[in-house]
């Protein structure tokens, strides 16, 4: 039982840690990832990838940036450290249910909420990108967050199924949240 105890202790012991996620270069300040050096199914660098993000969860703490709207700049910056050029990634974000307000701007949301939005400069660098930000009609007006009063760029669908259903039609692929 202590040998078991000792090999485990032993990494802390030596200086040896686990690896560190980096973020970019797609999105520098977002979407940090671990680099896979030799995966077992390696990333097809000559492929168009075209995925749709449907999230409807929030943070669960209005202080908190979204993981959920966060795990598009891993997606962007995951693929460009594999060797993906940028210029074949698509990616698009529709936003529903709970995870509407994290779309309101900081003013909205400082009044809602008492203090600015977590994810607003992560939304801005995203569509800085590239990405598609659209929200639900149906849950704009179910959650009193009229267009007007997301974060400039944000599109407005006449519902997430309308949306994630015409990007699926034009070759995005499903990743749900």
């Amino acid at each position: 039982m202590r040998t078991i105890l000792l090999l485990l202790l032993l990494p802390l012991g030596t200086g040896l840690r686990a690896q560190e996620k980096t973020a970019g270069p797609i999105i520098p300040d977002y979407g940090e990832v671990f680099l896979v050096p030799h995966p077992g199914l390696p990333t097809d660098t000559a492929h168009t990838f075209r995925a749709v993000f449907d999230v409807m969860h929030g943070a669960g703490d209005i202080a908190q940036r979204n993981p959920y709207i966060e795990s598009v700049a891993r997606y962007l910056n995951m693929h460009a450290q594999a060797g993906v050029p940028p210029e074949q990634l698509y990616a698009v974000l529709v936003v529903h249910n709970e995870a509407t307000p994290d779309l309101l701007t900081d003013t909205e949301y400082q009044k809602r909420f008492g203090q600015s939005n977590p994810n607003t400069a992560m939304l801005r660098a995203l569509m800085d990108a590239g990405v598609e930000v659209v929200l639900c009609g149906q849950s704009s007006l179910a959650r009193d967050v009229p267009i007007e009063k997301t974060v400039p760029g944000v599109k407005l669908a006449l519902s997430a199924m309308t949306a994630l259903i015409q990007f699926q039609d034009l070759g995005y692929q499903l990743i749900k949240y």
